[in-house]
């Protein structure tokens, strides 16, 4: 039988007026005769309202709670600690047995419920902010230390948790500043689809949220530092955000399933159980403009599912501190700029996963900034504008540049550098429109010597076990050569091929399609110098399996030049374009302009044969069949 012992303790002095700056620390409550708390083994003890004390006892098998449709926090001298998830999967929390010694607060609040998908998340946060400003009845105040609060504006407060599944600030519906914040949350979150156990979320499409000089640092399981949603707005300017992964409880199994995912999909060829950011739902935006933001792994700047979802980041450092990880993610038909930025990434700079995700990497112009400062409301004074540096971004990736698993618009201009140790553009069988615009000095640095790699999608997904979605698929590569598809023209250009435009830029580097099925690969060059092979090719991965045990692997394949069989590889030389052939070319369709040349290495000469006949290639001429160029 459980015992269940009700407290009534009267809080004098709640009401505070609302525009009037408060110490942060003031928190109404009442003191305990004695000051201290036990709960036996067996007792339920319910706190009606907010507690002061000195010290809390919880035997094991005890429980203390807040009345029904209340949440209970605990702080020990400011700091929210001592709550942990009941199960895992689940969401509600418990405050856990042991003495807590020191200055307390029991605070009861009123409730933050968030539904997702077939769950509702419980939330607590330190500062509930709604239309009407603070609302004192949902923030654990007790939370929220020095500095000064009003109901539009925090100025120097800091947070800290080490409980799981506290938020810092929630910002719902309400306009808000947060100047120079300090907040640090360790300990696990749970889903960072609605942020639950986020240092920061702005939800609703009433929403403009503003972190300026925030310092923002997290150490847990989808413990994630920032999170619009449901068409809020938020800032975040001259801040740091840093985030480092958690450990997932034992019994978890990684999934895609969103309400019970917390680890990154290894099948993405990453590992990691935080991302730093998240951007979802219906029009939401986030802005990240002269800011650092970090995640050990995982991503640093996340897009996830809804509609007119906007990313951007300006004069910003971007990436992640560990080996694997992406610093944009653009889903559905998101948009995603990276102006005068510098990322520094494990694995991607940005994946695409589409079906229709715009992304651009290019220079913080006066002018583009200015547009920007205008489309997204940013707010930015003229003063401001004005301040900002012009910038070139640059990415320095320890993996890949770009890789594409779904359709998507990428855009490289401006004095864009992009370095990455294999393939600029990685493609796993997907429509793209790639444009790279060399004219203000953009370049392309591949060490492995590949500048877009197609190929199979090597992402064998999750399978069900035991009724349960769960990431335990396996690649296996194809033993057999693959079969022609009758229907399938590769000398003729296709709406889902992937296809990309050099523009006014030097290149030097080798364009493989690798894949099986249906998709040519299709590449105009306008005023641009190209050096390398260009090839339909035979694919392999470096190992026959592929699990979460070496999910390192994906994407990284040899290529043989071989004749097209349903990968043809079309060649457009336009007005200015020179083409450096190094190799054996198997193409299916090339075009030169008047003014385009095919040329071999000095000192060597270039043949082509077209379905087996050698033809001169000729200014302005055009060739469509099984061709194949060979230098000698």
């Amino acid at each position: 039988m459980t015992l269940i012992t009700r407290r009534s303790i009267l809080v004098a002095g709640t009401a505070t007026a609302g525009a009037a700056l408060l110490p942060a620390t003031a928190t109404a409550a009442t003191r305990t005769p004695g000051g201290t708390i036990t709960v036996g083994a067996g007792e339920t003890y319910e706190v009606s309202t907010t507690t002061r004390l000195s010290r809390l006892t919880i035997a094991e098998g005890g429980k203390i709670t807040a009345p029904d449709g209340r949440t209970l926090s605990l702080t020990v001298d400011g700091v929210e600690t001592g709550q942990l998830l009941t199960e895992t999967g689940g969401t509600a929390t418990l405050i856990q047995a042991g003495t807590y010694r020191g200055d307390l607060v029991l605070t009861v609040t009123g409730t933050n419920e968030v539904a997702y998908e077939s769950l509702t998340f419980p939330f607590r946060q330190a500062l509930y902010v709604g239309a009407d400003g603070v609302d004192r009845d949902r923030s654990v105040l007790s939370a929220v230390t020095g500095g000064r609060l009003t109901d539009t504006v925090a100025r120097n407060v800091s947070i800290t948790s080490t409980g799981e599944c506290f938020d810092g600030v929630f910002v719902q519906d309400g306009t808000y500043t947060m100047k120079r914040p300090v907040l640090s949350l360790t300990g696990n979150g749970r889903c960072d689809f609605v942020g639950y156990g986020a240092a920061v979320v702005g939800d609703g499409s009433a929403t403009t949220l503003v972190l300026d000089g925030a310092r923002i640092s997290t150490k847990g399981v989808v413990r994630t530092a920032v999170m619009s949603s449901g068409g809020a707005n938020v800032l975040v300017k001259d801040s740091v955000i840093r985030c480092r992964n958690g450990v997932l409880p034992a019994d978890y199994e990684a999934t895609v399933d969103t309400p019970y995912m917390q680890s990154v999909p290894w099948m993405l060829g990453l590992d990691g159980n935080v991302r730093a950011t998240n951007l979802i739902g219906e029009n939401s935006r986030a802005t990240y403009l002269n800011s650092t933001v970090f995640s050990e792994t995982w991503g640093a700047l996340s897009v996830e599912g809804g509609s007119g979802l906007k990313l951007t980041t300006i004069n910003s450092r971007v990436g992640n501190t560990g080996e694997y990880g992406y610093g944009t993610y653009a889903i559905g038909d998101s948009t995603v700029r990276v102006l005068g930025s510098r990322f520094d990434v494990g694995s991607y700079a940005t994946i695409v996963a589409g079906p229709a995700a715009v992304v651009h990497y290019g220079d913080s112009t006066r002018e583009a900034v200015a547009a920007l400062n205008t489309e997204l409301e940013l707010g930015l004074s003229p003063a401001e504008l004005k301040a900002l540096p012009v910038r070139s971004t640059v990415v320095n990736s320890g993996h890949f540049g770009y890789m594409f698993f779904g359709a998507g618009t990428l855009t490289v201009d401006g004095g864009t550098v992009v370095n990455s140790e294999r393939a600029t553009f990685l493609n796993k069988g997907q429509q793209t429109d790639i444009t790279v615009d060399g004219s203000r000095g953009a370049r392309l640095r591949p060490r492995s010597g590949v500048i877009l790699q197609m190929i199979e999608l090597d992402d064998p997904g999750p399978v069900v076990v035991d009724g349960k979605l769960v990431n335990k698929g396996v690649y296996t590569e194809p033993t057999t050569d693959p079969v022609k598809d009758s229907s399938f023209d590769v000398t003729a250009v296709h709406t889902a091929d992937g296809a990309a435009t050099f523009r006014s830029i030097t290149l030097n580097g080798h364009f493989y399609n690798g894949m099986r099925s249906g998709k040519n690969m299709v590449l105009t060059f306008e005023d641009a110098v190209v050096e390398g092979v260009i090839s339909s090719t035979t694919t392999a991965h470096r190992v026959a399996t592929i699990d979460a045990s070496n999910f390192h692997e994906l994407g990284i394949v040899t290529n043989t030049a071989s004749a097209a069989v349903n990968n043809g590889a079309i060649v457009k030389l336009d007005s200015g374009s020179v083409w450096t052939v190094t190799g054996t070319c198997h193409l299916t369709s090339l075009t030169l302009a008047a003014d385009a040349a095919v040329r071999a290495p000095r000192g060597k000469s270039v043949t082509l044969t077209v379905d087996g006949t050698e033809t001169a290639v000729e200014p302005g001429g055009s060739y469509t069949g099984d061709l194949t160029l060979t230098v000698a």
